[in-house]
């Protein structure tokens, strides 16, 4: 599911062309480019439930902002997201690329990848699409680019 998550997002993220393609269109083309339906099925409802997570009332933390919010983690998110991928969210809400709220759509947006564990550079990938799909998040998002692609020049301390 992972894998067609990162097609849709590398072919449509630059595209000029409408992103909103009718699902059956977008479908036989994940189809051509060799993916399992079932597959495609998660990773539609995948982005589906991203969509729904942005006019939410049933999450009240995704609608509860606070300033300093301490991220306690569950036994399954742990399982999920080592101790780098924990310290990077912690790193990105600290430099203000993403706030509390973008850090649990990105959570839940992991924890419904059904993968067994998640690589940094996964869950960097899950960071970009959150941010690219919640209006008003460009400047954050262009921040997110620069710490993926940018490759640092010199130690920071």
């Amino acid at each position: 599911m992972f894998d067609i998550l990162m097609y849709l997002f590398e072919n449509y993220i630059h595209s000029e062309s409408d992103i909103f393609v009718e699902q059956n269109e977008l479908t036989d083309e994940l189809l051509r480019a060799g993916f399992n339906q079932d597959e495609i099925y998660k990773a539609l409802d995948w982005l589906e439930q991203l969509a729904d997570l942005q006019h939410s009332d049933e999450i009240p933390y995704l609608n509860a902002t606070a300033d300093k919010a301490i991220r306690i983690y569950t036994e399954e998110e742990c399982q999920l997201l080592d101790v780098e991928s924990r310290g990077f969210l912690m790193f990105v809400e600290q430099v203000g690329v993403i706030d509390s709220t973008t850090r649990e759509m990105v959570i839940d947006r992991l924890m419904a990848l059904e993968k067994g564990e998640i690589s940094l550079d996964d869950l960097k990938w899950v960071i970009l699409m959150v941010l690219f799909n919640v209006p008003g998040k460009e400047q954050a998002y262009a921040q997110m680019e620069d710490l993926i692609f940018d490759e640092p020049t010199e130690y920071l301390h």
